[in-house]
């Protein structure tokens, strides 16, 4: 139901207005990942009147997800988040056009997943998935925007191909395997990933309505209470908008994900091959679970699975046969 009285708020705005609505029920946006951040925004743009919303997550409900994720309840623990999502926004704006799309994205299908999209918000879990969305971005000239919650920390920013500078304008190398901290393991304070959502939102309808992004990094602390815009410059050595470069959706970038016969296991062998820092990444799992040196990997009991790291970052998931479960269980423990 859409009656002229329901974006009242909005259409007042001399920012929006009438015209500026018409373009927001007239887009199509997806969300791809739908923990923290893709819930809230998500969220506020179905609320917003965005036309045709495209939620697209790989796993399931946790329980401890619902700490932050506030799209779900207890009732959902188990169940897949896009399918979820896209149930419960139908009822919050029955006049948006909403698909709930359970599915892991990759090079291979990212493409298809991101067909008749004109803008996307990123609330992936892992590294990797961001430099292949700038990838797809800059190829189709697709605007999205960025965004990444972690301890009190977040940050978010409006990226639009050869106008503000794309991902690895600030961040050109993919960090190792293991290197970066995650949610699992060094927390989220709700309260930053929901501002954070929020923020990516208000990137997102200002695009949509022609505004001209501010090729800023939003960068919030919500600890200090800190806001900083950081101005971030195009590079005219970046690998990705300025030479041209396709590495991660090429078919030599991308996990290898292969099941172990006859046996519950998963192995998952990272593009990147370097060293990690095993002693770091046990350090982290330490406070999670049950962790311990074996040889030169670190096994660390994650509950109903076990994961086996090695030095590169290759990783043996047991416990599971499922590569969509396993690549979740890698990306909140390993973290590429």
């Amino acid at each position: 139901m859409a009656g002229p009285d329901r974006y009242m708020r909005q259409t007042i705005l001399p920012e929006i207005g009438p015209e500026g609505q018409s373009k927001i029920s007239a887009a199509t946006v997806a969300v791809i990942g739908l923990g923290a951040l893709g819930t809230v925004s998500a969220g506020l743009l179905a609320r917003a009147g965005v036309g045709h919303l495209r939620l697209v997550d790989r796993d399931v409900v946790e329980l401890n997800n619902l700490q932050r994720q506030v799209l779900f309840d207890e009732s959902d623990v188990d169940l897949p988040k896009a399918e979820v999502a896209a149930r419960r926004l139908r009822v919050v704006n029955s006049s948006v056009a909403i698909e709930g799309i359970a599915k892991d994205v990759h090079a291979a299908n990212i493409e298809s997943v991101l067909e008749g999209v004109d803008l996307v918000v990123d609330g992936a879990d892992n590294m990797e998935l961001r430099f292949l969305l700038n990838e797809v971005a800059i190829r189709r000239g697709l605007p999205w925007v960025y965004g990444g919650a972690i301890a009190t920390n977040g940050m978010a920013m409006a990226i639009v191909p050869k106008v503000t500078a794309c991902f690895r304008c600030f961040l050109p190398q993919m960090p190792a395997p293991g290197s970066l901290p995650t949610c699992d393991t060094a927390g989220v304070l709700n309260a930053v990933s929901s501002v954070v959502g929020s923020l990516q939102a208000a990137e997102a309808i200002k695009l949509l309505v022609g505004r001209a992004p501010a090729g800023e990094l939003l960068v919030f602390d919500g600890w200090t209470n800190e806001l900083q815009k950081l101005r971030v410059a195009r590079r005219t050595d970046c690998p990705a908008c300025a030479k041209g470069q396709r590495e991660f959706l090429g078919a030599k970038r991308g996990q290898v994900v292969a099941a172990m016969c006859g046996s519950k296991t998963i192995s998952i062998d990272p593009a990147r091959k370097e060293a990690i820092d095993l002693a770091g990444v046990e350090a982290r799992l330490r406070r999670l679970g049950p962790v311990r040196s074996v040889g030169s990997v670190v096994v660390f009991d994650a509950g109903d699975a076990t994961l086996t790291i090695f030095s590169d970052g290759r990783a043996l998931v047991r416990g599971t046969d499922d590569p969509d479960r396993a690549r979740s269980l890698y990306a909140k423990y390993v973290g590429a």
